[in-house]
């Protein structure tokens, strides 16, 4: 197995920027993301967001492209969260595009802290515009 660490900083919307993100949703929809990162071999260092979207700070395996992990992320949850009752839910969607940041080691605990803050930095409207991007904007 080859040595490596590599670090991302992930940030993905819902359709339409939409609210669907409640705090009932959000314990069941960040641990299936962890479990199926684990799954996927990548290490979840950090995960937290608002109602319209969601940060993740994960190291994935050079065997696997970001776009791979992502798509597959995004997909998996749509089916899980649309095929789950107990949430009754009537269709969880989430925006084509993502935003990734490749970040250093010495970078880590700076994003972990940033998403860990997440609805703080929301409320009090200190969050970093970039970080917040999830498509290209024309």
């Amino acid at each position: 197995m080859a040595f490596w660490r590599l670090y991302y900083h992930l940030v993905w919307a819902t359709k339409g920027r939409e609210p669907l993100i409640t705090a009932t949703l959000e314990q069941e929809l960040y641990g299936y993301i962890v479990g199926k990162a684990d799954s996927l071999g990548c290490i979840t260092h950090a995960i937290n967001g608002t109602a319209d979207h969601v940060h993740l700070v994960s190291s994935i395996p050079p065997k696997l492209s970001i776009a791979t992990f992502v798509g597959q992320l995004k997909g998996s949850v749509c089916h899980h969260l649309n095929h789950y009752p107990a949430l009754n839910l009537a269709v969880f969607e989430w925006q084509r595009g993502y935003g990734v940041f490749s970040l250093g080691h010495k970078q880590l605990e700076i994003a972990v802290e940033y998403v860990k803050r997440q609805k703080e930095h929301h409320q009090q409207g200190t969050i970093i515009p970039i970080l917040e991007r999830c498509e290209d904007e024309d």
